[in-house]
């Protein structure tokens, strides 16, 4: 049984400016703080989001891929049509390269594996996600041990796929769930941060128009 985050939800993003990691003319890249959505809720007040603080700048600004609110690191967004259609096929057809960054409870045992288990939405649940081997979509990430001390590892991930909540439910299908992950860590390991210890490091894609290769990479605040 997953624990049960009993607290309302309190919408209260950060306020500092967003951090440009590459500015294109054809589509921009932002480095995503936690807390922030990456686009608007239908609660008027979750209005402010990723999304909508490039749209400031940039009226025709299309999101290309999502993160979770509580997630921080890369995020793409188109400035046209074109460029919409063509990066949002690269993700599709798993074109895209991405390298997540994550900190969780204990010692994984290898230092690096595949976790291989189908998702699906778990709806009087939602928006958590779950393991369903009937009725779940495949879902597969590559882990790499970095770093490990008394009580926590520190991990990069490769999602193959791109589920909704797949690292966090995949690293708790281990038994190491990510430290400060308010839907699906014990108590005690949401406690241990303030914020969810997941961030998108790297991504790597092909450019719209001039198809060469653009890499990215995002600072990592924890």
């Amino acid at each position: 049984m997953l624990p049960q985050n009993t607290e309302p939800f309190i919408y209260a993003p950060p306020s500092a400016p967003l951090e440009w990691l590459h500015i294109d003319p054809d589509f921009v890249i932002i480095n995503k703080p936690a807390g922030l959505l990456s686009q608007p809720g239908r609660d008027p007040n979750h209005y402010d989001s990723a999304w909508s603080r490039v749209r400031q700048q940039y009226p025709t600004a299309e999101l290309v891929h999502r993160l979770d609110m509580d997630t921080s690191g890369i995020l793409l967004f188109s400035l046209n049509k074109n460029c919409e259609r063509s990066l949002k096929i690269q993700f599709q057809q798993r074109q895209t390269k991405k390298r997540y960054l994550a900190e969780v409870s204990g010692l994984l045992p290898s230092k690096q594996g595949e976790v291989d288990l189908p998702l699906i939405c778990d709806w009087p649940r939602r928006p958590l996600q779950k393991v369903c081997f009937e009725h779940g979509k495949p879902s597969q990430t590559l882990y790499r041990v970095l770093a490990q001390d008394d009580t926590r590892t520190r991990v990069a991930l490769y999602p193959v796929t791109g589920r909704s909540h797949q690292l966090r439910v995949h690293m708790l299908a281990l038994g190491h769930p990510i430290i400060g992950d308010r839907f699906y860590a014990p108590t005690e390991v949401q406690l241990a941060s303030p914020r969810l210890l997941l961030h998108a490091e790297f991504l790597q894609f092909q450019h719209p128009k001039q198809q060469y290769e653009i890499s990215c990479v995002a600072p990592c605040e924890f």
